[in-house]
């Protein structure tokens, strides 16, 4: 399981970001190892914040993912223009509503806080 989240530093840069994420969901499902994607958006004009909630088979499928070049690509555009943070986990069993929850936890965790300048 991996869940990221991205808090721009200015707020008209989620407008590239939600583009950009749209973008990677289209061949996202033909990505070796990928099961299931939910993108999310919190709310805020002022302060956005938004990514992404993906399941694995494998822990090679996501790596797989995050190494493709479009997405390389996309992270070196926006590493300068916020914060990202992301956490993966491993679960013998994929239970949605447990995913969701812990999910939800981080998102709410991350998008009240300000994001980390780096």
């Amino acid at each position: 399981m991996s869940v990221t989240a991205f808090t721009p530093h200015r707020p008209w840069t989620s407008v590239g970001v939600y583009l950009t994420g749209f973008t990677l969901r289209r061949g996202w499902g033909a990505t070796e190892g990928a099961v299931g994607l939910w993108l999310w958006s919190g709310p805020g004009l002022l302060h956005p914040c938004s990514g992404s909630v993906s399941v694995w088979r494998d822990e090679e499928g996501l790596r797989g993912f995050v190494a493709r070049p479009d997405h390389v690509r996309i992270m070196r555009a926006y590493r300068d223009r916020g914060g990202i943070r992301s956490v993966t986990w491993r679960t013998d069993r994929f239970e949605r509503a447990a995913t969701r929850e812990r999910a939800r936890s981080l998102i709410e965790e991350w998008c009240t806080r300000p994001a980390p300048r780096t």
